[in-house]
């Protein structure tokens, strides 16, 4: 998995899904996280501090690749930013769902 920063996730994201509307799909996540990478430790031992601010980790990946970024807390609205407009200027080629009507309706229309 590559880490990269938080323009360059964002630049990376957009050639997935420029390569998704071909062909395959790709995925965003959203995680909490605490800054370590190291997992907990057993029974006995004495427990890992939490941290003062936590930290999201966003892992985005296709069939055969996976980047991720760290976003700090004072960057989340910054990023939020920029990945909403990701998501406004990629979301062009979705098809609208019909709506079934309910049959109490059909009758009385």
């Amino acid at each position: 998995m590559v880490l990269l920063d938080n323009s360059s996730f964002i630049i990376r994201l957009e050639k997935f899904a420029n390569a998704a509307k071909k062909d395959s799909s790709f995925s965003v996540t959203f995680k909490r996280y605490n800054g370590q990478n190291r997992p907990k430790p057993r029974e006995g031992r004495p427990e890992l501090p939490e941290p003062e601010v936590y930290l999201c980790l966003m892992r985005a990946q296709t069939k055969s690749k996976k980047i991720s970024t760290v976003v700090r807390q004072e960057d989340v609205p910054r990023m939020i930013n920029m990945y909403g407009q990701f998501m406004k200027s990629n979301m062009d080629g979705l098809k609208r769902v019909k709506k079934a009507k309910n049959k109490s309706k059909a009758a009385k229309g």
